[in-house]
């Protein structure tokens, strides 16, 4: 019986302990993921040579000196604009449904986690109160 009780009593803290790593990442990627909400524009850049769209001045110059552009083309400002607003509208909806979706998942994790914890915190409790009055 006592052999039992040890590995029940094991299993219950690492529950806990894993619920509790979990949370804690959990919570880290949640904030992050309200950070970005609030600034979709300057969320983690894409890596690699995607122009900045911090504004149409900088999104301009990143066009204008790309090495990918065909030296016989160079678009007016009116084509320059219409580019920048379309990569930075897709650039916010592409971070709104990211941060929405890690949302969503991080809570429901965090939910989880809880609930774990409380239900084998309350059982190793009960489990040690067991085991003091059979002693």
């Amino acid at each position: 019986m006592e052999k039992k009780s040890k590995v029940a009593t094991v299993y219950g803290y690492a529950v806990c302990l894993v619920a509790v790593i979990t949370f804690i990442i959990s919570i880290a990627a949640l904030v992050n993921a309200l950070i970005d909400l609030g600034d979709p524009l300057h969320a983690e850049r894409e890596y690699g040579n995607a122009p900045s769209l911090a504004s149409f001045e900088n999104y301009k110059m990143d066009i204008l000196k790309s090495p990918d552009k065909e030296a016989s083309f160079i678009p007016d400002d009116e084509t320059l604009r219409a580019m920048y607003e379309a990569a930075r509208d897709e650039k916010i909806l592409s971070v709104k449904h990211r941060t929405i979706r890690t949302t969503y998942a991080n809570s429901i994790l965090i939910v989880i986690c809880v609930v774990l914890f409380i239900t084998h915190w309350r059982w190793m409790r009960r489990l040690g109160r067991i085991e003091s009055e059979s002693q």
